[in-house]
């Protein structure tokens, strides 16, 4: 082995120091640049297929730079191994696997070999300082931050931030607002990514959190977490609703986000380019949430179905355009505030409605049960709506029926019994007619009249029904009958058993 030959470099821990200082980077992470880069000169030198590595010690700043040639049982590569028996000659203990290094002499840096040192170290560099910058603006990512606008290109605007630059995408700006180079600008920082040209910092002024963010900075309470701040629905420069909620009884949430005189939600308003903005009060009864979200219109009444997540919302003649809003904007606000499917109509609307169910229910069972008006009337005001409800209903719900004796809930229940069963014995046939198969019936949630309203639509197997979406089933059942979710779990019975006979 050669006797060790190095460079005294102690300046070079200077400049390590006082990169990672200026650049902001940890200066292990220079060190480690500068030695790639003598490493990349000293290959120039010495040959590029030749295994050199380069390292400066952490103390004094002596450079070493040294050849390694691995210890083979089959030699490949001439350059960078060596076999046993000439590992031996210069290490008599030497094993497989083993380095052995051989220390070179300094290298002189001619202009070619200095200038690819030098680009190795400044690329590094650069690197590292575009790493410190990535993981600093992902840390702020739903943050609002300032900045000044550098340049605009085909109306997305490029926003200068100090170190580095942001992207906010035309889309992504509140209505018409338009920009001008040198502008100040307040945005959401929505997403930070790291791209091959360095972090790709996304903005944006039309997200729902840069209002919630921005009534934070306005208003304290919301700020120390008193008030909480539990939904933000947006058409971006036009109109918003957010809902807030109080952890103290005494204080009004919406009353402090407003502000004396309005000057919180002014300052907000100001901010987002006019853009009017309901804040309504958070309620965990839905039905009390979703009136204060149409505001300012008013409810006469709210009828629930939470297995659909929707809800039917009646109003007066006169609040129906209020309700609605221009072009829907308040309702499609509200649905979105509260995450409910909203059906507006007004009282005579729904009036008119609950007149003409009543009269279908009435005439179902005069036909199905051979009873007269009275009766037909008095099971569907007590609430009854399907012929199955009357067969296999509790019987002491019948008779507490008004007039209704044990004789009339027992004729009811057996002519029930018997009209279901004539109307599955001619579904059935109908289904045998078609060629369908009857499984489709025994699926979750599914029965013979909704296997029947398939076989119509095309669907006769259960591998037909496997290959449906949920969305497509409820469409070709083409009725309320069951959910979303219900639906998903017949295909998947299908789909399921598809695996079990693989």
């Amino acid at each position: 082995m050669e006797k060790n030959i190095s460079m005294s470099r102690p300046e070079l821990l200077q400049v390590a120091d006082t990169l990672a200082r200026d650049k902001g980077i940890d200066r292990e992470e220079v060190l480690q640049a500068i030695e790639q880069a003598i490493q990349k000169a000293g290959r120039l030198k010495y040959g590029a297929d030749q295994d050199i590595r380069a390292h400066i010690d952490r103390k004094n700043g002596e450079i070493i730079l040294r050849q390694y040639l691995e210890v083979v049982e089959v030699l490949e590569n001439e350059s960078t191994q060596l076999t046993l028996k000439e590992a031996r000659r210069k290490k008599p203990d030497a094993e497989i696997g083993e380095f052995l290094t051989s220390d070179l002499p300094p290298i002189d840096f001619g202009r070619i070999a200095a200038q690819t040192a030098k680009q190795v170290m400044t690329q590094k560099v650069r690197d590292a300082e575009r790493l410190v910058q990535f993981n600093e603006y992902k840390g702020k990512v739903g943050q609002i931050i300032n900045g000044t606008v550098k340049r605009i290109e085909m109306g997305n605007v490029i926003v200068d931030l100090g170190k580095t630059e942001a992207y906010l995408r035309r889309d992504e700006l509140i209505g018409r607002e338009t920009f001008r180079i040198n502008d100040r600008i307040r945005a959401y920082i929505m997403d930070v990514r790291q791209e091959i040209k360095g972090p790709q910092i996304f903005l944006s002024r039309s997200h729902p959190e840069f209002l919630a963010r921005l009534f934070t900075a306005e208003v304290p309470e919301i700020y120390d977490g008193i008030i909480s701040i539990k939904a933000v629905a947006r058409d971006p420069g036009s109109r918003a609703k957010i809902a807030v909620q109080s952890k103290d009884n005494m204080i009004d949430p919406v009353g402090a986000c407003v502000g004396v005189r309005g000057s919180r939600v002014q300052a907000v308003v100001n901010e987002l380019q006019g853009e009017k903005i309901d804040i309504i009060e958070w309620s965990n009864d839905p039905a009390v949430f979703i009136v204060n979200a149409l505001a300012p219109a008013e409810v006469s009444k709210v009828v629930l179905d939470a297995e659909q997540n929707r809800i039917e919302v009646v109003v007066p003649s006169d609040q129906l355009s209020l309700a609605i809003g221009r072009k829907g904007q308040n309702v499609k606000l509200a649905s979105q505030l509260t995450g409910w499917h909203i059906d507006i109509m007004t009282e005579a609307d729904e009036s008119e409605r609950r007149q003409a169910e009543l009269k279908s229910k009435t005439e179902l069972f005069i036909s199905a049960l051979d009873v007269d008006d009275v009766i037909a009337h008095l099971l569907v005001t007590e609430g009854f709506n399907t012929i199955e409800e009357v067969a296999y209903v509790v019987k002491e719900d019948l008779l507490d029926i008004e007039g209704f004796d044990e004789d009339v809930a027992n004729e009811l229940q057996n002519r029930a019994k018997t009209y279901l069963s004539k109307r599955d014995k001619g579904i059935e046939n109908k289904l045998d007619n078609m060629g369908v198969s009857k499984e489709i019936a025994a699926l979750p949630h599914l029965n013979l009249e909704i296997a029947l309203k398939l076989a119509e639509a095309g669907i006769k197997d259960l591998d037909d029904v496997g290959d449906l979406a949920a969305d497509e089933l409820i469409e070709l059942i083409g009725d309320d009958s069951i959910t979303l979710e219900q639906a998903s779990e017949a295909i998947m019975k299908v789909r399921e058993d598809w695996f079990d006979k693989k």
